[in-house]
């Protein structure tokens, strides 16, 4: 399976799609999305870097580069 990294935090996560596993047959769940934000950019996020995403408002660039400053 290919893999990406979040522009959340950085970390490598898995994708689906493509050819790279099609030999193995290997059935990993995809563990992040593209997401068209408020202001018109795009960002590839985890799960768990989408989850800490305020809720209560338009999601912009802005919010996705405060997870990178936030990551450990």
């Amino acid at each position: 399976m290919a893999s990406q990294p979040c522009d959340g935090c950085g970390r490598s996560v898995s994708i689906a799609g493509g050819i790279a596993n099609i030999w193995t047959q290997e059935a990993r769940p995809t563990e992040g999305i593209v997401l068209e934000l408020g202001d018109g950019t795009e960002h590839f996020l985890c799960y768990t870097c989408i989850d800490r995403l305020p809720d209560d408002r338009e999601i912009t660039a802005a919010d996705v580069a405060a997870l990178e400053e936030k990551s450990p």
